[in-house]
């Protein structure tokens, strides 16, 4: 029986999880939408928490620039979309309170992110986790097709990368690599961190959701992943840029998706 099958079974007799509801294949493209309408209606607070990612971004590169291992940024930036659902959490609570009504102030998202902050915490355990292991099997992904142990310099990297076979083989093994990881990460968090948000359950319970919620709209959340993967690494690619608006824009997009999957009652 395969791996997934048998995780589902466990799930199921063990009653894990909240229900889910199935959702049309073009239901991302609505998710997308609604965020898209709650960055217009809170454009100062999005976009302010959205800034935030983007210096932190070029605080990095400068960084690594300064100590000569700016091709790091590759490895870094491709990680920073296995811990991304968890620093949406300001944009879900945002989505929350504009959705229950209620004024969005810097403390008003402060306050409803703390209640859940240990929740959250173990949560970020786990994506720190993927986090890691993704470093960590870059780095052997560089030693097995580059050689050495040093990290290559930029000025060079780029060029290996496309126009060796050295680098074209470890270009098409780092995205394997990464595809296979973020795909574990997106079925184990696609709904986890708004429903440790709202919700007082334990990890288990929300990353079997999750589960539960990829499982029953395979077609919707492949698209969805699609959809996350291309707006990030657009945003990603120029240099941060992008993640001024594309990153309030899913996180945003993200609630609507856990309100639309995930029945509460």
């Amino acid at each position: 029986m395969p791996a997934d099958g048998a995780l589902l079974m466990l799930i199921e007799e063990k009653q894990l999880g909240f229900k889910v509801r199935s959702v049309p294949l073009d239901a991302p493209w609505t998710w997308l939408a609604k965020g898209w309408r709650d960055l217009c209606a809170m454009p100062f607070a999005s976009l302010g928490y959205g800034a935030v990612f983007c210096a932190v971004g070029w605080l990095t590169f400068a960084v690594l620039s300064q100590h000569d291992v700016s091709s790091l940024i590759v490895v870094l930036a491709g990680g920073f979309t296995l811990v991304a659902p968890l620093l949406g959490a300001g944009f879900y609570e945002m989505s929350r309170l504009r959705e229950n009504g209620e004024r969005v102030t810097f403390r008003s998202v402060v306050d409803g992110c703390a209640g859940a902050v240990g929740r959250l915490a173990m949560f970020g355990i786990v994506l720190y986790f993927a986090y890691f292991l993704w470093v960590e099997l870059s780095f052997l992904l560089f030693t097995v097709f580059l050689g050495g142990t040093e990290v290559p310099e930029a000025s060079t990297f780029f060029q290996q990368l496309i126009f060796t076979n050295a680098g074209l083989g470890l270009l098409f093994a780092g995205v394997l690599t990464g595809a296979a990881l973020a795909g574990l990460v997106f079925c184990l968090s696609s709904v986890a961190a708004p429903l440790l948000l709202v919700k007082d359950v334990d990890l288990v319970t929300a990353m079997a959701t999750s589960i539960r919620a990829v499982h029953a709209n395979r077609g919707p959340m492949l698209l969805w992943a699609a959809i996350i993967a291309g707006h990030m690494a657009l945003g990603l690619a120029t240099l941060f840029v992008g993640l001024l608006v594309i990153f309030p824009l899913l996180g945003h997009a993200t609630w609507h998706a856990f309100r639309d999957l995930v029945d509460l009652d």
